[in-house]
C-alpha cells in the first residue's frame, strides 16, 4: 500500500529514475479504502490537498528520447516483439536517447520466470542492451491505484456496479436486436448517495473512465494523422473490482512515470491509443509521440504464428542463425534504409535508421530470405568470430575433440573460412567440415547417381586419379591441378569428368569449395585414404555409406 514515510522514497521498480513523491501521515488510509469511500462529485473539483497534482507527480518529458520495450513474460521472445524492441533500440541509439525495458507481469497466472529469462537472453543475443534497471509493472500497483483515485477525484471516472452477468445479458440482448453492444453509462447516472450506499454495503465495483465528447487525434510517425470519434469509444474499465488495473491504465501510468517520449509498437495497438491519450490528458501529463509499425505476416499473408514455423527468436539461434543476420533481417521487416541496401551491421543500422523509413504495409517473414541473409553474414564474419558458435556443434556432432581443435587451431580456423562461403547456417559449416576430419563419411545419394552412375567408369577414373595424386611431390593447388588436367587430357575427357568423381570420393558431396582447396585443406594422407575408401565402396557394389 502507500509508502508512509515522511522522507523521500522512490517508486518501487523505478529506483534509477529521479522521480520522487513525499507521503505523510495524512495518507494512512489505504488506496483501496480511498477508492471505496471517496465520494463521487457531481462535477469536476480540485484535487484534495493530500494528493499530489498530476503536473507535479508527472514532469514534462525530457528532451532526451526515452523509449521502452514492454513484453509480457508469458512466453518466449517472439519475432514480432524482437522487431519492435529493435526499432526502439535503433531510434534511442541513433538520437542519443535511452532504451528502457519494462516487464508487464501483471498477469501473475501466466507470467513465469523462465519466460522472463528467455526475453533477457533473446535481447542480449541480438545485441540489444538496455539502460537503467528493468522495471516490473507488477511492482507499481500502488501507483496505478493512486492514478485511478485521481481520475475519480477529477470526475474523469466513476464506479460501475454492473456485474459480469449483467453485462453479458445486455450484450446478448443487443445481439438479438442486431446491434453492437456499448456500455450505456447507467452507473454514471447514479446519485452520490446511491454510490455511497452501495459502497458501504460492500457491493463490488469496477472503475470506468468517462470518455468525453469530441474526437481523439494524433500525428503518428508511421501512419500520419489518425483520429477516432470519441462516440465510438465506450466508457472503458480502468480498474477491476479486485483492485487490479486494466492494461491501458497500467501502461499509461508506467509510461508517464518512466518519462517515455516515444511509444513505438505494433499497429495492432492503434485501437488502444485513443484510450491512452485520453488517460494522459485526464492525468495532466504531456503526451509522448506514437509510432505504430506494421504487423509481420507469413508467406500466406496471414499474421505470423506457430503454423508458419518457428516464431521464437531462440529457435533461430538453435537453427544456426547468427545474431547479426537475425537483427539485420528483423530490421528490414517494416523498415527500409533507402536504395537497395540490405546487408548491414548493427552499427550501420544505427547510422541509417530513421522513422521516415518505417513502412505502413505489413511485412512478410520469408524463411528463405533469412537463410540467405545468414549466408551473407557468415561469409562476412571472420573465422575467429565464428569459432565460439561452430565449435560446440562440431563437438556435439562428434566430428572432432577439444584437444584436436586446440592443437590444430590455425588449420581449423582456415577450414572455417573456406567453408563459410557456401553455408547458409552454422550447421552447414559443421556438415561440410566432417570430411576433413578422420571419421568415415557417407555419400550423398544424388551425388552418387549423378557422378558415379557408371560404376565401372567411375572406378577407372578414381583409380587413375589416386595413382596420379600419390606421385605428386608437392601437395599444392598448382601441382595437383596440372597433374589432374594432364590426366584428363590423356584420357580424352573434360577435366570436370575427373574433378567431380573425385569431389564425391573425398567429401561425399557434389558441391564443395574448389577441389584443389579441398585437397590442400584435407591433406595428402586423408585425401588418399578417402579415395581408397571410395574405390573399395564402389568395388563392393556400394552399400552402408549412403547419406
Amino acid at each position: 500500500m502507500l509508502n508512509r514515510y515522511r522522507v523521500e522514497k522512490p517508486y518501487r521498480g523505478f529506483e534509477s529514475l529521479p522521480l520522487r513523491v513525499v507521503w505523510t501521515k495524512r495518507d494512512e488510509r489505504s488506496i483501496l479504502s480511498s477508492l471505496l469511500l471517496f465520494p463521487l462529485p457531481p462535477s469536476p473539483i480540485p484535487l484534495p490537498s493530500n494528493l499530489t497534482p498530476p503536473s507535479t507527480l508527472y514532469p514534462l518529458p525530457l528532451s532526451t528520447p526515452r523509449l521502452r520495450f514492454a513484453p509480457s513474460p508469458t512466453g518466449y521472445l517472439h519475432v514480432g516483439g524482437a522487431r519492435t524492441a529493435l526499432f526502439n533500440w535503433l531510434y534511442a541509439r541513433k538520437y542519443g536517447g535511452q532504451f528502457l525495458l519494462r516487464i508487464e507481469d501483471t498477469d501473475k497466472a501466466r507470467s513465469t520466470d523462465e519466460s522472463e529469462r528467455a526475453i533477457f537472453e533473446g535481447l542480449r543475443w541480438l545485441g540489444l542492451d538496455w539502460d537503467d534497471e528493468v522495471v516490473h509493472q507488477g511492482a507499481n500497483l500502488e501507483r496505478h491505484q493512486r492514478d485511478v483515485e485521481r481520475l475519480l477525484a477529477a470526475n474523469a471516472a466513476y464506479r460501475c456496479f454492473c456485474t459480469p452477468d449483467d453485462l453479458e445479458q445486455r450484450r446478448k440482448e443487443a445481439e438479438a436486436r442486431k446491434e453492437s453492444f456499448k456500455y450505456d453509462r447507467r452507473c454514471d447516472r447514479l446519485t452520490a448517495d446511491d454510490v455511497q450506499r452501495r459502497v458501504r454495503a460492500g457491493d463490488p465495483f469496477a472503475v470506468r473512465f468517462r470518455v468525453p465528447d469530441g474526437e481523439t487525434r494524433w500525428d503518428d510517425l508511421v501512419h500520419g494523422d489518425i483520429g477516432f470519434p470519441n462516440k465510438d469509444i465506450e466508457d472503458f474499465v480502468v480498474l477491476r473490482s479486485d483492485g487490479t488495473p486494466i492494461y491501458n491504465l497500467a501502461v499509461v501510468s508506467d509510461d508517464i512515470a518512466m518519462r517515455i517520449t516515444l511509444v513505438m509498437r505494433g499497429d495492432d495497438h492503434i485501437s488502444n491509443t485513443p484510450k491512452q491519450i485520453l488517460l494522459y490528458r485526464a492525468l495532466g501529463a504531456a503526451l509522448p509521440q506514437f509510432a505504430h509499425v506494421p504487423m509481420i505476416h507469413g508467406l500466406d499473408g496471414k499474421k505470423l504464428s506457430k503454423r508458419h514455423g518457428a516464431t521464437a527468436v531462440g529457435d533461430y539461434r538453435h537453427q544456426g542463425i547468427l545474431p547479426s543476420a537475425m537483427v539485420n533481417f528483423l530490421a528490414l521487416l517494416g523498415w527500409s534504409p533507402g536504395g537497395d541496401r540490405e546487408v548491414m551491421t548493427l552499427d550501420e543500422m544505427v547510422q541509417l535508421f530513421s522513422t521516415d523509413g518505417l513502412q505502413k504495409k505489413a511485412a512478410v517473414f520469408d524463411p528463405k530470405k533469412l537463410e540467405w541473409m545468414n549466408g551473407q553474414h557468415l561469409s562476412r564474419t571472420p573465422a575467429i568470430a565464428l569459432e565460439p558458435v561452430v565449435t560446440p556443434l562440431m563437438l556435439e556432432a562428434g566430428i572432432s575433440s577439444p584437444d584436436e581443435l586446440a592443437r590444430r587451431r590455425d588449420w581449423y580456423l582456415s577450414l572455417v573460412d573456406l567453408l563459410k562461403v557456401r553455408a547458409r547456417t552454422v550447421g552447414d559449416i559443421v556438415r561440410q567440415a566432417a570430411p576433413y576430419f578422420a571419421g568415415d563419411i557417407a555419400y550423398e545419394d544424388q551425388a552418387v547417381r549423378q557422378h558415379w552412375k557408371d560404376v565401372t567408369a567411375a572406378l577407372e577414373i578414381l583409380r587413375a586419379t589416386r595413382e596420379r595424386l600419390s606421385t605428386i611431390d608437392a601437395w599444392t593447388p598448382d601441382a595437383m591441378e596440372s597433374a589432374l588436367r594432364e590426366l584428363a587430357e590423356r584420357r580424352g575427357v573434360a577435366a570436370g569428368k575427373i574433378f567431380q568423381p573425385l569431389r564425391v570420393a573425398i567429401t561425399g558431396m557434389s558441391v564443395s569449395p574448389g577441389i584443389f582447396e579441398v585437397l590442400v585443406a584435407m591433406g595428402r594422407d586423408l585425401a588418399l585414404r578417402r579415395l581408397d575408401d571410395a574405390i573399395a565402396w564402389l568395388s563392393m557394389g556400394g552399400s552402408d555409406k549412403n547419406a
